[in-house]
């Protein structure tokens, strides 16, 4: 009954439009009352939830790709995209989508990515003659490549998620082959619509020029190298390297580049504040709700219940995508996380899956929850920006979601490509 009361109180909570923090310390509340425990449990646990040293990463990571998406990154990285695919059809809508590749190593948040790179490409796609939903489509599925590439701060909440015992590295290591199947998958997607629909190529610049862009993009691209080679190479921690990413922004955009004036740092300082401060709040409210799961023993009868009817694992992890598929509709990806690995992670791990490789499975399903309505943050920014209603978007969406799906199933029943980087590296 308890089981019961504590997700039914969470999702009639969801439903009325109660923001997902206040839902999650309500549920709990009220199944701590029902099971006579002291309040205080709640208190503690949103203490003990924000208080782990490696979510130190989380914030500093937003940081840093909020300079460098405020501090001239971006264009320079789409310059450079241009260069290298601009030339294949559908021109615009291949730079779009080898951008959100580049920044996502960038941002590590496909919210960022979408608001940066969509932000630029969409009015560029609609002036030149591309449909509004295609350039929508294309620019908010890339941005799912951000959420699998390193510094992609969902990895580093699924590892404290996972009890912090998953190694940052590894997670990061692993994202990078499915980050690359994804951005080809949306290439030829975007490559096949554009021809269907006529449109047309950009010119080539020249050799010289893409040697000059290349030069330009380069000290953005290094923040990718900085973080991933210290990282493994263990010679600084993920926190530490968040740090370093900070003072490595700053010194780009505003040595380097000179771009980020006083105005735009403290509109960058404001807004990073903001958005840590929703995503630590989640976190912590979803750390009492965690332990009460743990608590009525839930993640043993999910266990239980699926050993029941399935008895492979390549079952029980479709399963699992299926109903990650299903919640990503009304759940955003950072609730998800948190909720969801208590639940699902000791299933997989029952089951003989690789930590490492659920987590990006995770990550990944959920992401397409994200350009999913009726909760699609993504989608909604996407929309926002193209002047078009998620109506519209959702009718011509199906070919770029079915491709990010196929990479989603290819990754998930294929450990090995996600798995062989971070093992070779290590």
């Amino acid at each position: 009954m308890a089981i019961a009361l504590l997700f039914l109180v969470f999702a009639i909570l969801l439903i009325i439009g109660v923001p997902v923090a206040f839902a999650l310390a309500a549920a709990s509340l009220v199944t701590l009352l029902y099971l006579d425990l002291p309040s205080v449990v709640l208190v503690q646990q949103i203490s003990a939830g924000s208080g782990s040293a490696s979510l130190i990463a989380i914030p500093l990571f937003i940081f840093a790709g909020e300079i460098m998406m405020r501090g001239g990154i971006s264009e320079r990285l789409i310059a450079l995209a241009s260069s290298l695919v601009g030339r294949l059809r559908g021109g615009l809508g291949q730079v779009s989508v080898l951008s959100s590749l580049f920044f996502g190593g960038v941002s590590g948040s496909a919210i960022a990515d979408v608001s940066a790179v969509g932000g630029t490409m969409i009015p560029q796609m609609v002036k030149r003659g591309y449909d509004r939903d295609f350039a929508v489509n294309v620019s908010i599925t890339a941005a799912l490549v951000a959420l699998l590439v390193p510094p992609s701060h969902n990895l580093i909440l699924f590892s404290a998620a996972a009890g912090g015992g998953l190694s940052i590295a590894r997670l990061f290591a692993a994202g990078i082959v499915p980050a690359l199947l994804m951005t080809v998958a949306l290439m030829v997607t975007g490559y096949a619509v554009a021809r269907r629909r006529g449109y047309g190529t950009e010119p080539f610049p020249g050799m010289r020029a893409v040697m000059v862009r290349l030069v330009a993009a380069l000290p953005g691209l290094g923040l990718v190298a900085l973080i991933f080679v210290g990282i493994r190479a263990g010679i600084f921690t993920a926190v530490e390297s968040a740090a370093i990413a900070v003072v490595y922004a700053l010194l780009v955009t505003v040595v380097l580049y000179r771009q980020l004036r006083l105005r735009e740092f403290l509109d960058t300082v404001v807004h990073a504040a903001r958005s840590t401060g929703v995503i630590l709040f989640v976190i912590a409210t979803a750390a009492v709700f965690g332990w009460l799961l743990a608590y009525l023993q839930v993640p043993a009868a999910a266990v239980e219940f699926l050993q029941s009817f399935a008895h492979s694992k390549y079952m029980v992890l479709l399963m699992i995508v299926v109903m990650l598929l299903l919640l990503g509709t009304f759940m955003d990806l950072a609730p998800m996380i948190l909720i969801c690995t208590p639940i699902f992670l000791p299933v997989a791990k029952a089951y003989g899956i690789d930590p490492i490789h659920f987590g990006l499975v995770l990550v990944l399903t959920g992401g397409l929850g994200l350009v999913t309505p009726p909760v699609g943050s993504v989608l909604f920014i996407g929309t926002a920006i193209g002047k078009i209603s998620v109506a519209e978007a959702m009718r011509t969406i199906w070919p770029f979601w079915l491709a990010g799906l196929a990479v989603l199933l290819v990754v998930a029943f294929f450990p090995q490509l996600s798995l062989w980087l971070p093992d070779i590296l290590a």
